[in-house]
């Protein structure tokens, strides 16, 4: 099975400075295959035949605290997961000068649709959906100041999240199905 491990808050404003290619050959030395890890803010590919995704996610994090000391969540989806991901973003929604589009990737312990209810969210500025394992966020960049995305962060739910952009996430997919064939 194709994964990826989506670790939160490493190499974020010099913090939690993690090495890539360390970090490679931490997943590989835990016995994940064909690692491939794709820009600085730990998004990692990869395939295991032998172990879930919740035992996956614990294998890593302590991997990951063993080799580098630091306390990073992992989560771990399938590219399956990811797939349902990418088919509920509108192809329109993107991350540009225009526009700031994010996928805000659960935990499960709050991956339910009623996580909705705990967000700022402006009718009239913020396009939310959400789809299991995810909520997409978008929003014109002129309207991002009066947006409620802003007020995210600190929360409960951004506590047990973690967000790439559109972009990356499509990135990641792509990889993914690299691997896949």
């Amino acid at each position: 099975m194709i994964y990826v491990a989506l670790l939160r808050g490493i190499n974020v404003g010099g913090k939690n400075k993690i090495d890539m290619k360390l970090l490679k050959k931490t997943f590989e030395r835990v016995g994940m295959n064909d690692v491939v890890t794709y820009i600085n803010t730990g998004n990692i590919i990869f395939s295991n035949k032998d172990v879930s995704k919740v035992e996956l996610s614990s294998i890593l994090e302590e991997a990951i605290s063993n080799d580098f000391g630091l306390q990073i969540k992992v989560l771990v989806r399938s590219i399956d997961d990811v797939s349902g991901v990418i088919n509920a973003i509108p192809n329109t929604w993107k991350n540009d000068k225009e526009m700031s589009c994010d996928v805000i990737f659960l935990w499960d312990e709050i991956d339910d649709e009623s996580v909705l209810e705990n967000l700022v969210i402006k009718p009239n500025i913020d396009k939310v959906k959400y789809i299991p394992a995810a909520i997409i966020w978008s929003v014109e960049k002129k309207n991002i100041t009066k947006s409620g995305k802003s007020k995210l962060i600190g929360t409960k739910v951004y506590k047990q999240a973690t967000v790439r952009n559109v972009n990356t996430t499509r990135k990641i997919y792509e990889l993914m199905q690299a691997q896949n064939s």
